[in-house]
């Protein structure tokens, strides 16, 4: 496990704009964290890190972003999905392609459906209002 700290949004999105240049198509990034926690701001970054300029937005109503590019960027929110037919209706699994990169924000909700090489990006609060500390973790690992 990898724990990094960030201060500010800013920073924030700079750390995700790292973390993605270890990522490729076929990834599957699980986030975890409470609201405002700073998903959607990591998500930003991770995005922009790879080279897609879209406007990135959390998907709570829509359920999934589709920011297009090279790798396909998909974002998706699960607060609302709360058993497993609920994922199913969402035609979840068939963005798993191989070739596009899944962002999940709320993954707790669908643990038990996520793939064995998940990473998970588990954001916490820090000592200040804007400080977060950020653990990324591959599989199960704890």
């Amino acid at each position: 496990m990898q724990t990094l700290f960030s201060f500010s949004p800013s920073q924030t999105e700079r750390i995700a704009g790292t973390f993605a240049q270890s990522l490729c198509g076929g990834s599957v990034v699980a986030f975890t964290g409470g609201l405002g926690a700073g998903k959607t701001t990591f998500i930003r970054g991770l995005v922009r890190g790879l080279g897609n300029p879209a406007d990135v937005s959390s998907p709570t109503y829509a359920i999934v972003n589709d920011y297009g590019g090279d790798p396909h960027i998909y974002h998706f929110d699960m607060y609302r999905v709360t058993s497993a037919e609920d994922l199913q209706s969402t035609g979840f699994f068939d963005y798993m392609d191989g070739k596009s990169v899944l962002l999940i924000e709320w993954s707790e909700n669908i643990k038990d459906e996520l793939p064995e090489h998940t990473i998970f990006v588990d954001l916490l609060p820090g000592a200040t209002e804007d400080a977060r500390i950020i653990q990324i973790r591959e599989g199960e690992e704890t």
